[in-house]
């Protein structure tokens, strides 16, 4: 059995078990994948994959085990590379963030700027995608973290730190006539066609829930991945914008009014979702606290070493995270 017949099988089964896109994947040969899968399933006596003709259709209930063991070997791999760059050289290396537009756009930059000071020598790879795309790569160990306020906790091996609070603005233009409301009013949004965030992006589920809870169905005139977009299309006049509050720059977006929304919809939690197997390299340790200067290296350390879902809540029990 070889390390690299483990990377085959994982990666196939990551590629919807088309062995030509993995190989592409993986600059190698398809017929070399191929081959190697075959030679470890004669070693193993059990076939991984089940084939019609030359195409593999599905994993068998054996190599579904197989599978999942493979992909925590190549994970405790990469963190033995992990540790070992760490005491050859522990301001060297690389870190993959896997995060969203809005993440990306308007909370990371001035930690990462501060970071890149700092580290000069550590190569950054920023990977943007939806909530769900992105926690699965963490939970794959494809990227280091996972920034976003939804999907985190679906997947059972990442551990959530809670980052911070957000809410919501509503962006109209200039004269349009919600300015005009003392205050505004769920019904106010009700009657306009609203552009927002798509579904499981960016805390639209408590959008949805609020319109629920209120028996209001809203008009939704266009929904897009990033604020930035959702402004474009404000200022077409095709509808009132819904966005998170740290997306809305005063002197940028001098030509659009912002108006609170925080008392209509329940906060948000930006959570970072973090492999509870993975070893933390000291520079990360140090982005975390960054980006949430209450992610102590004590607290991310008793977060990872907790096993049930209450022990974090009691952690992180009373914290009051700062507000965007």
């Amino acid at each position: 059995m070889k390390l690299q017949q483990l990377r085959y099988i994982w990666e196939v089964s990551q590629h919807d078990l088309n062995v030509s896109s993995t190989a592409d994947a993986l600059f190698t040969s398809q017929p070399g994948i191929s081959k190697q899968i075959k030679l470890l399933e004669e070693e193993l006596g059990i076939s991984i994959f089940a084939r019609s003709g030359k195409h593999l259709t599905e994993i068998t209930p054996a190599g579904k085990y197989v599978v999942e063991l493979a992909g925590q070997i190549l994970s405790k791999v990469q963190d033995i590379r992990s540790v070992a760059q760490e005491f050859r050289d522990n301001r060297v290396g690389s870190l993959s963030i896997a995060t969203t537009h809005t993440q990306a756009r308007y909370a990371l930059p001035p930690v990462v700027r501060e970071f890149m000071q700092r580290y000069p020598g550590i190569k950054l790879n920023m990977h943007q995608g939806t909530p769900v795309q992105i926690a699965e790569e963490a939970s794959r160990g494809l990227v280091d973290i996972a920034i976003a306020t939804e999907a985190i906790e679906l997947f059972g091996n990442l551990v959530m730190l809670p980052c911070y609070r957000w809410n919501r603005i509503a962006l109209v233009p200039k004269g349009h006539p919600l300015t005009e409301k003392p205050g505004l009013t769920l019904e106010d949004l009700g009657e306009h066609p609203l552009v927002t965030y798509v579904f499981g992006f960016t805390g639209r589920s408590h959008l949805d829930q609020a319109f629920n809870r209120a028996g209001i169905k809203p008009r939704l005139a266009l929904t897009a991945v990033d604020a930035d977009v959702i402004k474009t299309y404000v200022r077409l006049g095709l509808g009132v914008g819904i966005i998170a509050r740290m997306a809305y720059n005063p002197e940028t977006d001098a030509d659009l009014v912002a108006l609170d929304a925080s008392h209509l919809f329940e906060s948000s939690v930006t959570n970072i979702g973090l492999r509870r197997d993975i070893f933390v390299r000291g520079f990360l340790y140090d982005f975390i606290e960054l980006f949430a200067p209450h992610l102590t290296r004590e607290v991310v350390d008793r977060a990872l070493s907790t096993r049930e879902p209450k022990e974090l809540e009691a952690l992180f029990a009373g914290l009051t995270l700062p507000v965007r």
